[in-house]
């Protein structure tokens, strides 16, 4: 999916668990992700509309400020559908559908799984192809940026990617 906005572009890739079509989408610079169980044929006809509202969701639940969702969901009115190129996302997606699928397994099923819970901690994993540690920290300092602002979180988060830099680099050259 291509919004014609400075957000960038979002992979979406369906899955299958739990003998329910589900999607992960991705976005592609910050790498920021939510899911969506049990899809059925309407949902996949107006997938736009379906795709703002649940990032839209996703965004409230991660407690980003109200000017920040507005910036973001004005960036992606317009929705393109078109065949990906990045083989790093895609590489990426696959890596958060393994925990994803793993976590759910744990749970016992997406049934007993809470999903708003799944994607606070999939925003959490550490992610080595985008700056940041966490691509929740990648997607508040990219808002951020926009609207001329900085963050005590986003500077943590720089802070311990630096550190985290630093140690495989010392690791690196002890070899």
């Amino acid at each position: 999916m291509q919004p014609a906005g400075e957000f960038s572009s979002w992979h979406a890739n369906l899955l299958r668990i739990d003998r329910r079509k589900c999607v992960l989408f991705t976005h592609d610079k910050t790498l920021y992700s939510f899911f969506v169980a049990g899809l059925t044929k309407p949902h996949f006809e107006n997938i736009r509309e379906f795709f703002r509202q649940n990032l839209f969701k996703s965004l409230v639940a991660e407690t980003l400020p109200q000017k920040h969702i507005e910036i973001f969901l004005d960036d992606i009115r317009e929705i393109e559908i078109a065949k990906t190129n990045n083989r790093s996302v895609l590489g990426s997606m696959n890596d958060l559908t393994f925990q994803l699928k793993y976590r759910i397994a744990y749970e016992g099923g997406l049934l007993n799984t809470d999903i708003t819970k799944l994607i606070h901690d999939l925003n959490r994993i550490p992610m080595s192809a985008i700056e940041e540690i966490y691509s929740i920290y990648e997607l508040r300092k990219l808002l951020e940026t926009r609207l001329g602002l900085t963050c005590i979180q986003t500077h943590q988060a720089i802070r311990i990617g630096q550190y985290l830099k630093r140690l495989k680099e010392a690791d690196n050259n002890e070899r």
